[in-house]
């Protein structure tokens, strides 16, 4: 791979509960669904399993796990407040409480939800809305001076992926979120990591456009976070399933490497890892 095939991004550092973080070397975050409905089966969790998953994440390279209590799948079913709180404050105490060293990023649209989720010893905001679908979200990433994943979705779960449409997608997307990083920064929010939101109001063609172009992202001078693990933009082009889906998994986050992305969001932290590894011993070449 030569030097013109690479991607080089300003070395980032980010914040967390007082630690500096550095992304230079791209790091994973582990998924934990606490839903009954997730689009892929064995990343629905309960307070039973979940500890054994964070251990397993940690030991295989993971820095940060995502608890999720609202399925954000296309159609996903409506979650009351205390429901979602319910299904997540009691795992994201626990994990603060048995392994102190891995960073708890909250996955929700909801403030309320976020800011006990931060009390319980949650210290990311995983806000896959953008800030869109709960104005105080951004007020509370400030006031509690945590990192904010900003994340662009066209609408909502139960409606996103009803003919989503764009002129030019990426150049759309990437105005979308300038103007949201913005706004946060114009609030104080010290670290603000940014997400395309693959699967998030794209068809398929749009998924793979938006991640042939992911490079331009770079420009935002931010972290850029990818979720792409098991999705369907891999498994419907292969015809096969979420469960067949981890070797397509593994060659786009390779091609998200090259591009720039600095977070892997995953289901499989070990093969992520690897990812990274050999990625990085041909990035150190050059």
């Amino acid at each position: 791979m030569g030097s013109k095939d690479m991607i080089f991004y300003p070395k980032n550092v980010i914040t967390c509960q007082g630690k500096k973080i550095d992304l230079s070397v791209p790091k994973i975050m582990g998924i934990i669904n606490v839903t009954p409905d997730s689009f892929y089966s064995k990343s629905r969790h309960d307070i039973n399993n979940a500890l054994k998953t964070c251990e397993e994440m940690l030991k295989d390279g993971a820095l940060f796990v995502d608890i999720g209590g609202y399925s954000s799948r296309p159609g996903a079913v409506h979650v009351a407040v205390d429901e979602e709180k319910r299904r997540t404050i009691p795992i994201i105490e626990s994990i603060a409480h048995e392994f102190p060293e891995l960073f708890i990023s909250i996955d929700t649209f909801r403030s309320d939800v976020a800011q006990t989720a931060l009390d319980a010893g949650a210290s990311i905001i995983n806000d896959i809305s953008g800030g869109e679908l709960d104005e105080a979200m951004f007020e509370l990433a400030a006031a509690r001076d945590v990192p904010y994943i900003l994340t662009h979705m066209k609408g909502t779960p139960q409606n996103m992926q009803v003919n989503p449409s764009y002129n030019e997608i990426t150049s759309e997307i990437l105005a979308s979120l300038r103007n949201r990083l913005t706004i946060l920064q114009t609030m104080n929010v010290s670290d603000v990591i940014i997400d395309p939101g693959f699967g998030f109001g794209k068809t398929l063609t749009q998924n793979y456009q938006l991640l042939s172009e992911l490079s331009q992202f770079n420009e935002l001078k931010v972290p850029i976070l990818v979720g792409i693990s098991r999705k369907s933009m891999i498994y419907k082009l292969l015809d096969s399933s979420p469960e067949e889906a981890l070797n397509g998994t593994s060659v786009l986050h390779t091609i998200s490497l090259q591009k720039g992305a600095q977070i892997l969001r995953v289901h499989d932290v070990k093969d992520a890892a690897e990812c990274i590894t050999l990625w990085s011993a041909c990035a150190n070449l050059d």
